[in-house]
């Protein structure tokens, strides 16, 4: 299935936030309170004892329609990827759909990979990653080594499984790296 994105949409560009007036004294206060230890300390208090933010997450995603996600989506993941695309790293992934989601099956995005580009498409994966936001949120940081959070069952591979490998072991040996606050 060929998926077209109109061309009248404007595509999202992070470094157009970066140049916003007040950005820096935003990243230098956001800097201080995390370097606050009672802030830690209080973050660290309400992550135990709050519950998962999955159902709010899921009754959101629910509501927001394939091509806002793919506007707000699409183009960060290119970019982020864009010399392992260029150079070919993706393309045993053409014409195939991976799922990421949270425990409980939503909220989840499914993506795959056609003419040179990561999308966003509705529906199942062939493989499904699924774990928790801690999870997700560690692997994206790389704070630890992904074969750990699969061997601790944190994140775990359904359906397609040697299609759900692949990309980890792509996204393990790719130069990449986000940071992810909160």
């Amino acid at each position: 299935m060929a998926l077209h994105m109109p061309t009248f949409l404007p595509r999202p560009s992070l470094s157009a936030f970066h140049t916003l007036p007040g950005i820096s004294r935003v990243q230098a206060a956001s800097q201080e309170l995390v370097a606050n230890p009672l802030m830690t300390d209080s973050l660290a208090l309400l992550n135990e004892y709050l519950p998962s933010p999955s159902q709010l997450l899921a009754a959101i995603d629910h509501r927001i329609p394939l091509v806002l996600k793919q506007l707000i989506i699409e183009a960060p993941l290119n970019g982020l990827f864009a010399e392992a695309i260029a150079d070919g790293e993706f393309d045993d992934f053409e014409g195939h759909r991976i799922r990421l989601e949270l425990n409980g099956g939503q909220p989840g995005v499914t993506f795959g990979f056609w003419a040179g580009r990561l999308r966003i498409v509705n529906g199942p994966g062939e493989a499904t990653i699924r774990g928790s936001l801690s999870a997700f949120k560690t692997l994206a940081e790389r704070n630890q080594d992904p074969d750990q959070l699969f061997f601790q069952r944190r994140l775990v591979i359904e359906g397609d499984t040697e299609l759900g490998l692949a990309l980890k072991n792509l996204l393990d040996s790719l130069e990449w790296s986000i940071g992810v606050s909160g």
